[in-house]
């Protein structure tokens, strides 16, 4: 995992995407342009959650989240969203 420096608050984690696709799986090459956005990836933080509410997410969880979810946030040069633990639809 990563050493990152950052404490989600309430119902917050933090995630890092998984590498878009670069190749088709007929082996057609993806420009930069082309590519999906991920959906995909691994927990690297998570808050304390809420009064009532619990976060069940744990740091290390490989999980599927909408296309549009989260706020980008780059930190030590690579690529984070942070999200609310609602914005995640399952772990993988």
């Amino acid at each position: 995992m990563s050493d990152l420096n950052i404490r989600p608050l309430a119902d917050r984690v933090v995630v890092e995407p998984s590498p878009a696709e670069t190749k088709t799986a007929s082996g057609i090459i993806i420009p930069d342009t082309a590519k999906e956005k991920p959906q995909e990836g691994t927990v690297v933080a998570v808050g304390p959650g809420k009064k009532d509410e619990p976060v069940t997410l744990k740091t290390g969880d490989r999980v599927l989240y909408g296309k549009y979810a989260g706020t980008e946030l780059k930190l030590n040069g690579k690529d984070y969203l942070i999200m609310r633990e609602s914005d995640i639809f399952a772990i993988v």
